[in-house]
């Protein structure tokens, strides 16, 4: 099993593959990585050797800003948008999205589970 900034990395994937588990690492970055570091694409995690998985591991602390590190990149530019005030940091704050997506009918997966308002509630029947 090998290990890249600290993720263990599937061993039966393809090596491409398997390099993006990592957090900010894509599939481009992740070829761009295999070829400077002269490993075959389709060659197996584990199948890889020591000194390859260095050349790698060399590669992405040097060149990428990776796990952590990146978490905290984003969440302080996302702090810095609501410590401002501006509008993407407004829509942050209300958890709702901040891109221009519509919100009447969509946007289930950042505003939540939906809750009923009133206004559905059947007229009981009354004596006259």
């Amino acid at each position: 099993m090998a290990r890249i900034s600290g993720v263990t990395v599937p061993a039966d994937k393809q090596i491409w593959v398997a390099l993006t588990y990592v957090f900010g690492i894509g599939p481009k970055s992740s070829k761009e990585i295999l070829t400077q570091a002269k490993v075959e694409l389709t060659e197996r995690t584990k199948n890889l050797n020591d000194g390859e998985i260095s050349r790698i591991q060399e590669i992405v602390n040097a060149d990428y800003v990776v796990e952590g590190e990146l978490q905290r990149v984003v969440s302080g530019n996302i702090k810095r948008l609501k410590d401002i005030k501006s509008y993407r940091g407004l829509r942050h704050a209300a958890s709702l999205p901040s891109r221009g997506q519509r919100t009447k009918t969509n946007a289930r997966t950042r505003r939540g589970k939906k809750s009923t308002v009133g206004g559905t509630a059947k007229k009981v029947a009354s004596k006259t």
